[in-house]
């Protein structure tokens, strides 16, 4: 899902490493903890505010195209009133929380994406 995100950003930068983590869910169904979830945080950066804003408006025209239902455009709620998109895979139900920080407080601009599922129960049944 992660792929598809950055496909659909369709803009060339930098993209952090660390890949995606397991971790029980925090439900009272939970079962002993027998669900899941996966979360995959990453961020894309090393590239101008241009390419960054470009990068927003493609996710924005994109995503929908590959099965996403945006629910979300806007600001997110910060004192820099970054830009955020909210989205949800409709087959999946996979949730994608995307987040352009501008840079206004003197780090260097990002977009910031985080994808996280809903919680599953393993195919072993573990």
């Amino acid at each position: 899902m992660s792929s598809e995100i950055l496909d659909a950003m369709s803009v060339k930068s930098k993209v952090t490493e660390p890949g995606p983590n397991v971790a029980p869910c925090d439900s009272e169904d939970s079962d002993s903890g027998k669900l899941y979830t996966v979360r995959h945080p990453w961020s894309a950066y090393g590239v101008g505010a241009d390419v960054m804003e470009k990068g927003m408006a493609n996710l924005r025209q994109n995503l929908p195209k590959q099965g996403w239902k945006i629910v979300k455009v806007g600001d997110d709620g910060s004192k820099n009133k970054n830009m955020q998109v909210l989205a949800v895979h409709e087959k999946t139900r996979t949730q994608a929380d995307i987040t352009w920080l501008k840079g206004l407080d003197g780090h260097e601009p990002l977009i910031d994406v985080n994808v996280y599922s809903r919680c599953f129960r393993s195919a072993d049944g573990s």
